[in-house]
């Protein structure tokens, strides 16, 4: 990745308009929650996204939380039924992520939900973390702010020893009080522990009125339906073909650079036409999906680069071609 000169730290008592902005002319941010610091991007932009990915190290586009100010707010990108209106109620805001169904329209970029129909919300409490979502007015998808394999921080100065010259923000609010990354529950059919937190299980199942239900690990897979938690991944219903120099009669095309010759008018999207792999990051779920809809029986891919993003790029693209059960 091209490596940013300087990462700015700001004070948490001026941060909040600067780190706002920077987030919507696509920067990364760095900011306090009261579990541990986040790294943020727009949720609503790909290309941001892919840009935190690459921050992190060693990308695998695991679905992201999505941090917004207010129940409200998250109804907007999310379908509660009564159990998680409970549970939000009760825990928010606060260390409690739910993954919910996406509402229609849900603004939230595909990368950042690893291309799933569900999305993992939290309201935060932290004042600094929510008043830099109210002042950005969209949702914050955020990841714990190191490299990968690293241990979450818990303080600005955490944050500067990882990603010193890769993020172009750390908004500096101190040691944060929990330590600890949030509870995360599924609310999709049962209800389920997805990952133990900052929320205690005993809690969450006084509100309830029944135990949690928990997912093992599945032998064999290893895509997170949510972070922490480890479950299939989305695949098309065409097929894939990988490496693709040439092009078969009837097929749909998922091409990067130049196309290949007799590109099918209607069938074929780019995931970057200049060949930029974060580019092609943010467009790779979205693009998948679209040529399904296309009613093509295979989808082509055209070979990508290994280097940086590209890794996890033919990763996704490896899930979704490998073969399924019958």
């Amino acid at each position: 990745m091209s490596l940013i000169l300087t990462t700015k730290i700001l004070p948490a008592a001026s941060a909040a308009r600067p780190a706002a902005e920077c987030l919507a002319a696509g920067g990364l941010v760095a900011f306090p929650t009261e579990t541990v610091y986040g790294l943020g991007a727009d949720g609503t932009n790909g290309e941001a996204i892919a840009r935190l990915y690459e921050a992190k190290g060693r990308p695998s586009f695991n679905p992201l939380i999505a941090h917004l100010p207010s129940l409200e707010a998250a109804r907007r990108i999310a379908v509660f039924n009564e159990t998680a209106l409970k549970l939000a109620r009760a825990f928010w805001p606060g260390p409690l992520t739910l993954v919910l169904p996406k509402a229609p329209g849900c603004p939230v970029a595909g990368l950042a939900t690893a291309g799933l129909d569900t999305v993992a919300v939290r309201v935060p409490d932290h004042p600094v973390a929510l008043a830099i979502l109210q002042a950005l007015g969209a949702p914050i998808v955020a990841p714990s702010a190191n490299r990968s394999g690293h241990v979450s921080p818990t303080t600005a100065a955490h944050v500067r020893h990882d990603l010193d010259g890769r993020i172009d923000l750390i908004v500096d609010g101190g040691p944060v009080s929990v330590g600890l990354e949030s509870t995360i529950v599924g609310c999709v059919g049962a209800t389920v522990l997805l990952r133990p937190g900052g929320t205690p299980r005993a809690e969450i199942e006084a509100v309830l009125g029944f135990p949690l239900g928990r997912i093992e690990t599945a032998p064999g897979h290893d895509s997170p339906l949510a972070p922490g938690m480890l479950a299939s991944h989305y695949a098309p219903k065409a097929a894939v073909r990988l490496g693709a120099t040439a092009l078969n009669a009837g097929e749909a095309l998922l091409a990067f650079g130049p196309p290949l010759p007799g590109a099918p008018h209607g069938r074929t999207l780019n995931l970057s036409p200049r060949g930029d792999l974060i580019e092609a990051a943010a467009n790779l779920f979205g693009h998948l999906r679209a040529l399904d809809e296309t009613g093509a029986r295979t989808i082509a891919v055209m070979p990508i680069p290994t280097h940086g993003l590209g890794e996890a790029i033919n990763d996704r693209l490896r899930r979704a071609a490998a073969d399924r059960p019958s």
